[in-house]
């Protein structure tokens, strides 16, 4: 429909990667701000991001505080918009023919694009809110327990996220503090049928790598995927722990074993030695308190049996004393 072309006014670029742009945009009928991201669907690869990150934001749509919230998905062909609703109502005739032939199913000044609706975060990344800031241990275990709280809710709603970095997290501005937003659910599993997320065997190897578990290499995997990748966070989010990336240079909080002057990420290091000893905490035992340590070598463990999941690192998340041992000693 056209007339969903002057719904929203865009004021700015926010964010911008492989698979699409991201804007600040204005809804013009109630001046509310909101993100809007973009993602062209001109071969199969972006079409199954686009629909995958639907169907997950859709299926949980409003129920959790820290899952970004969508508002709405318009599907654009050309000129005309059209608003679409979830995996339910049925998949887009436009873009399941362009996945399925493997090529544009328009002319190329044509082409569709998914436009995602979603509430604004001011605060933006996770990894630039905190890269900004000096160490606050006591917003690192916030961020801890509303990020464990998200995982165990999208688990129980039977959605493995599979690229969980703090990149792909959102900060918004909370009137008792900043509050995390899970986000970008383009690599996400929506599990059908009765099956939990713990119980599906996934066998694509996806995600980034300083940030995928060691049976995710193997093509073998299973919700506590996730877990590890929070392990890795919550890790380098304690502290401070930093590498470049190699495609944008960017610094990005993650762990990692160093080789030299080569860095292994730890899903690797581990798969090419389970019995490796992550050495927690890696810079200062005073930084770290020892219920954390704990809890991160069970968020890591390398045999994924041992690993906590995602309901049970929620529970224990909760019993950390990190951010209240420094007042309780004076230090």
């Amino acid at each position: 429909m056209a007339a969903e072309e002057a719904k929203y006014s865009i004021l700015r670029e926010v964010g911008r990667g492989s698979y699409g742009v991201v804007y600040e945009a204005v809804a013009n009928r109630t001046k509310r701000r909101v993100a809007v991201k973009r993602m062209p669907c001109k071969v199969p690869e972006n079409v199954e991001l686009a629909l995958q990150e639907l169907w997950a934001l859709q299926s949980v749509r409003r129920q959790h505080r820290n899952v970004i919230q969508l508002e709405e998905c318009i599907l654009q062909h050309g000129r005309l918009f059209q608003p679409l609703e979830g995996r339910g109502s049925g998949s887009p005739p436009l873009l399941v023919e362009t996945c399925l032939k493997g090529r544009s199913c328009v002319a190329p000044r044509s082409a569709c694009s998914l436009w995602f609706v979603t509430e604004f975060c001011a605060g933006g990344t996770m990894n630039e809110f905190l890269l900004a800031r000096g160490p606050d241990p006591r917003l690192n275990g916030s961020f801890m327990r509303q990020l464990s709280g998200a995982v165990a809710f999208l688990h129980r709603n039977r959605i493995v996220h599979r690229d969980l970095k703090a990149d792909n997290v959102l900060v918004a501005h909370g009137r008792a503090g900043p509050v995390v937003k899970v986000a970008d659910f383009g690599l996400s599993k929506v599990c059908g049928g009765r099956a939990g997320a713990g119980q599906l065997c996934l066998s694509s190897a996806c995600g980034s790598s300083f940030y995928m578990a060691p049976e995710v290499r193997e093509g073998r995997y299973t919700a506590k995927a996730d877990v590890f990748a929070l392990g890795v966070i919550f890790w380098a989010m304690a502290e401070r722990i930093t590498f470049r990336d190699g495609d944008s240079h960017k610094e990005l909080l993650g762990t990692y074993i160093c080789q030299g002057e080569e860095l292994i990420p730890l899903g690797e290091a581990l798969l090419e030695n389970p019995k490796l000893q992550l050495q927690i905490p890696l810079k200062n035992k005073e930084s770290v308190p020892e219920d954390l340590c704990q809890l991160l070598r069970h968020m890591l463990a390398s045999d994924p049996r041992e690993r906590l999941d995602a309901f049970q690192l929620e529970a224990r998340i909760r019993r950390i004393s990190y951010g209240r041992k420094r007042q309780r000693s004076g230090s």
